[in-house]
């Protein structure tokens, strides 16, 4: 195997975006692009008017099609918002997330994968950060849906990464620890996720 000779680095939310590592990724080295709170980029793209149409033709290949159009219906606003118009917010993360955005991050963080690994067959990574935890564990199914490379996380020690990933490609359900200010030695907090409460049928494995 070879191996890039550059890692294109995470510069941050929206910084690394697709464009970027697809360009990277072109060249032979690894594209990465920057997942964290990705959900909340796309809500905003959409209230942008996704320009260009990428993210609505990235769209077209989820497995879950049921659940875009009710991503539409309350994010996408046809020709952007005007500018005195704020945005409307993806909703906040808790330890249990409701499926609307359990969904929501599994769309982001496909889509954003998917468009920078379209049209070529270069390496795309994507770069997650331990201490923003909550949205983790959905963004990594998302972008193994699309067909991630490689994961890089940062911020933190990723223990349970690998075990997570062995899990998410069989589409088992995973979950990761957090930790808790104030928490007495005996609790066990987790952020859990189950792939088959969200997308429809069966799925073939996916690339570990």
């Amino acid at each position: 195997m070879t191996y890039p000779k550059i890692i294109q680095g995470g510069m941050g939310i929206g910084v690394s975006n697709w464009r970027l590592a697809r360009a990277v990724s072109q060249t032979g080295q690894l594209g990465m692009v920057s997942g964290t709170c990705q959900h909340m980029v796309l809500v905003r793209r959409l209230q942008d008017g996704d320009l260009g149409g990428h993210y609505r033709r990235a769209f077209d290949h989820f497995p879950a099609r049921e659940f875009i159009s009710e991503v539409m219906e309350k994010y996408y606003i046809s020709g952007g918002r005007s500018k005195e118009k704020p945005y409307a917010n993806a909703p906040i993360f808790v330890q249990k997330p409701g499926h609307f955005l359990q969904k929501l991050t599994v769309l982001a963080s496909f889509a954003e994968v998917f468009l920078a690994k379209e049209g070529h067959d270069g390496l795309v990574g994507i770069n997650l950060l331990e201490k923003i935890i909550l949205p983790n564990i959905f963004s990594l199914y998302g972008a193994m849906l699309a067909g991630v490379d490689y994961v890089i996380m940062g911020a933190g020690i990723p223990r349970e990464i690998p075990g997570v990933l062995d899990r998410l490609a069989d589409h088992r359900e995973a979950a990761l620890k957090l930790h808790v200010i104030g928490q007495d030695p005996e609790d066990d907090y987790r952020i859990r996720f189950d792939p088959k409460k969200i997308m429809p049928g069966s799925l073939p494995p996916l690339k570990r």
